[in-house]
């Protein structure tokens, strides 16, 4: 008979944290619980709302009638921490020092690992994080971007992209591992990765501009327009970063970064939203391409996830110009709850044993 783990999950956002309790791969229990924006904005740093989200998680999940005693392990979603390989890591004294220090920025995330370790140790047991967005894995080849003093840097949607890549593999009756994919992850930010072997060996940063253009981010864009703009005395630099993160893509062209919308319009006879939507999937198809050289062919399935790949009319454009590659599979939407859950589990039942996270205490 197989042994059941419970695990509790954590994955703080801005204004709310999200928690779930599963036994093994079934979900118990699952609460997105609100903050107040005046609550948040009470506190001087994200730092210092440690305190309140962890008694706010336990407050709920008493309230609920969850036994924390019978937890096996707590895990938390990976915060902006020192870049590491994809897996899943047991959170240690050097993981805390960088969370609490902001490594390579500050984020609500960051919490997640803190509180994580706080409930665990209170129960004797171990606390774990998942892929973070900071997994690097780039073959060394990927790193050069044609400036020496700006290497290419691996910011992307690595919890969703690895969990979906092995739900995948297991349906094509391989192992991840054993496999190549190219995953794209499809929501405010666009992220294409190619995974060899389960090693994410290139990926577009969907964060600071490359790739495709998304609802959200301006993606790659022409570098000496960009500089004059730069320099041309218009514009602070908050506001350029905000045309390329936040006011770019979809919410550029058409002031807003609601595909439904846009889909909408389209359905309207709005000829313009419809090349812009266009546009937006011939990128992410022309970027999947891309990736299908770095694995030389070499393709076992691509595929679309993330909120987008709900719009069929969408992924639909991106197959037909992608479909000579490999079959396409589409996993809509994204359960960072059930993937940080089902990285846990792997090294509950002895399938992996966890990664120590490297660093200074």
């Amino acid at each position: 008979m197989q042994a059941i783990f419970r695990t509790l999950v954590i994955n703080p956002g801005s204004t709310s944290t999200k928690i779930g309790v599963f036994d093994n791969e079934g979900c118990i229990f699952e609460k997105t619980i609100r903050h107040a924006v005046e609550e948040i904005q009470g506190f001087q740093s994200i730092s210092e709302q440690k305190s309140f989200r962890k008694v706010v998680i336990l407050e709920q999940l008493d309230y609920e009638g969850i036994n924390i005693s019978k937890l096996d392990a707590v895990c938390a979603r990976g915060g902006l921490i020192r870049p590491i390989a994809g897996g899943t890591y047991e959170v240690n004294k050097a993981m805390l020092a960088d969370l609490e220090m902001g490594y390579n920025g500050h984020h609500a995330s960051n919490l997640g690992g803190i509180i994580a370790n706080e409930i665990a140790s209170a129960l004797h047991i171990s606390a774990y994080i998942v892929d973070p967005v900071v997994v690097d894995e780039l073959a060394d080849i990927a790193r050069y971007s044609g400036i020496p003093e700006i290497p290419r840097k691996s910011i992307f949607h690595a919890l969703n992209q690895k969990a979906v890549a092995r739900r995948v593999a297991k349906q094509l009756d391989g192992t991840y591992e054993g496999m190549n994919f190219i995953v794209t992850h499809m929501g405010g930010g666009i992220t294409i990765g190619a995974h060899h072997h389960g090693r994410v060996i290139d990926v577009n940063n969907g964060l600071h501009g490359e790739g495709p253009f998304s609802p959200e981010r301006a993606g790659t864009v022409p570098v000496g327009d960009l500089v004059s703009m730069c320099f041309s005395g218009q514009y602070y630099l908050e506001e350029v970063m905000r045309k390329i993160v936040g006011n770019g893509g979809l919410m550029g062209y058409l002031q807003t970064s609601d595909a439904t919308e846009v889909e909408k319009r389209i359905a309207c006879g709005d000829t313009y939203a419809k090349q812009i939507y266009e546009a937006m999937a011939y990128q992410v198809a022309k970027e999947i391409a891309a990736m299908s050289s770095v694995l030389h062919g070499n393709v076992d399935a691509i595929v679309l996830t993330g909120g987008l790949a709900y719009g069929k009319s969408f992924t639909n454009m991106i197959i037909d110009r992608v479909d000579w590659i490999a079959d396409t599979v589409v996993y809509p939407g994204e359960d960072e709850l059930q993937a940080l859950n089902e990285g846990v589990l792997r090294v509950l039942r002895g399938e992996e044993k966890p990664k120590v996270y490297p660093g200074q205490a």
